[in-house]
């Protein structure tokens, strides 16, 4: 009998325990830019930091948010293959608040 009791006492906090887990995600959800994932894939994905940004992730969001203002930072992404097609995305398409980004190549 005290295994029983031991068993749904665990599994009751293991309910409780997710659905403040679900509450808590839902309640501080954050939205992210979704130029960063667009950026992101355009980019090498090489997550090799010689942009001196943690990985390509780091990269876009950094782009995005305007922190970095030349895509060649980028040491191992081509011109006509990452750079060219990052900075006419960023330059035709608005983000969240109605204003486009220049970045140079």
């Amino acid at each position: 009998m005290d295994i029983l009791w031991s068993v749904l006492l665990m599994a009751g906090l293991a309910i409780v325990l997710a659905v403040g887990i679900v509450g808590f995600s839902i309640l501080f959800h954050v939205e992210e830019d979704p130029r960063v994932a667009a950026v992101e894939k355009m980019l090498p994905n090489y997550n090799c930091g010689a942009c001196g940004k943690a990985g390509c992730h780091d990269m876009a969001e950094a782009l995005v948010s305007g922190e970095v203002k030349k895509v060649s930072q980028c040491k191992v992404g081509k011109k006509d293959k990452n750079y060219d097609p990052i900075v006419a995305y960023l330059a035709s398409t608005p983000g969240p608040d109605g204003n486009t980004l220049n970045v140079q190549i």
